[in-house]
């Protein structure tokens, strides 16, 4: 067993943190506290090749593994989430499933602009009453055969890197079962190109964390799309979906070890720099103790989350894996950001010190791209459990 990164890894680590620590870093909060989409530094991340990582040459890619995108994913998550889940959605979601399952045109047509982070791409799947449900699906999408086109009606919710001005597509699942029918229903995915007629973006959410991060409602009415637009075989799309979230499962736990080691690295820093009654904090047990327990949070949850990436490079299942990482890291994220916050006493609960804004942000961890209880849930059906 083998836990060292290779020696290239652990140089491009080095990158994407000089990278984070001097283009991301020195404006996080103001952008968190203006809720504004980074898109200069976005472009920046798509220069230094981040959303090309694990795709092949021929689309602009740089054909590298998963557990590099996931450590690019760390890195940035350790000083910032919002502009970490940019790239995390933007991959994962956005040019992953054109990847995946598109056809070669398909790849050719969309691919080139999203590997470069010319474009942004999103991943229509969560609805107002479909969520963790995600087979009960409301959107519909009908084929008009006298025009070839698919005609979709329906809205989506919580929807990342859906409104900005690099946003090139949305992927979105729809019902394409025909209207009336008693059946399991039909689930397609379905590529819309931003600006298509009947297509509209909502007005952002006011969201308790991720203020950098672009979160749209999206809403479909009459919008006509080429029946070439159809990605994956027709009825297919929640078992492409589910696959694709595999993935952004292991991924978004690589986001939250980079929350965790940053807590760990802010509240030993504090500890060691804050006098009280004539000494550091950190001679106290009660803090030190809770520095301690962040260092185990952090190896559990990074050992978790790159076995679960390996697992998936060499080709191996990894289903249970990803979500027993994730189901892990991200609780811990959120445990960790609260004992940080503890050990920074006032100055935690101010906006300006960055643990606060990793406080706040931790919490959607547990929720999106599956919740915790869904984590479980795929873990008890592996174990064999009659859920």
């Amino acid at each position: 067993m083998n836990f060292d990164f290779s020696d290239e890894t652990e140089q491009f680590r080095k990158v994407v943190r000089d990278f984070a620590e001097a283009e991301v870093a020195p404006h996080a909060e103001a952008w968190d506290r203006d809720h504004t989409f980074p898109i200069d530094v976005v472009r920046a991340m798509g220069e230094l090749g981040l959303f090309g990582l694990p795709f092949p040459e021929e689309y602009g890619g740089s054909g590298s593994d998963f557990t590099t995108l996931c450590v690019a994913i760390e890195e940035l998550a350790r000083v910032d989430q919002s502009v970490s889940i940019t790239l995390e959605a933007g991959v994962g979601l956005g040019a992953n499933p054109i990847f995946q399952f598109g056809t070669e045109e398909q790849r050719q047509r969309w691919l080139p602009d999203l590997c470069a982070g010319r474009a942004l791409g999103g991943f229509g799947l969560t609805e107002p009453e479909a969520g963790s449900d995600a087979g009960g699906t409301r959107t519909r999408a009908v084929l008009d055969e006298s025009t070839n086109e698919w005609v979709i009606n329906g809205e989506k919710a919580f929807i990342t890197n859906s409104g900005t001005e690099m946003t090139s597509i949305v992927t979105i699942t729809a019902r394409t079962d025909p209207p009336g029918s008693t059946g399991k229903p039909e689930i397609s995915t379905i590529v819309v190109p931003a600006g298509t007629p009947g297509f509209e973006v909502q007005p952002p959410y006011r969201k308790m964390g991720w203020h950098a991060s672009d979160t749209h409602g999206l809403t479909f009415t009459d919008c006509r799309v080429p029946a070439d637009h159809l990605l994956g075989e027709r009825g297919r799309g929640f078992a492409n979906f589910l696959a694709i979230l595999d993935d952004g499962r292991v991924a978004i736990a690589a986001l939250a070890v980079g929350v965790i080691q940053a807590c760990l690295e802010q509240s030993v820093q504090y500890a060691q720099d804050r006098n009280a009654f004539g000494k550091p904090i950190g001679s106290n047990q009660a803090v030190a103790f809770k520095c301690a327990d962040l260092a185990v949070m952090a190896e559990t949850a990074r050992d978790l989350t790159y076995h679960a990436a390996w697992l998936k490079d060499v080709g191996r299942p990894f289903k249970r894996e990803a979500a027993m990482a994730k189901l892990y890291a991200t609780e811990a994220a959120v445990t960790a950001t609260r004992e940080a916050t503890q050990i920074f006493g006032g100055y935690g609960f101010m906006d300006e010190t960055p643990v606060a804004r990793h406080y706040r942000d931790s919490k959607i961890l547990e929720i999106g791209e599956g919740t915790s209880e869904v984590q479980r849930l795929i873990i008890a059906r592996d174990l064999g459990l009659p859920l």
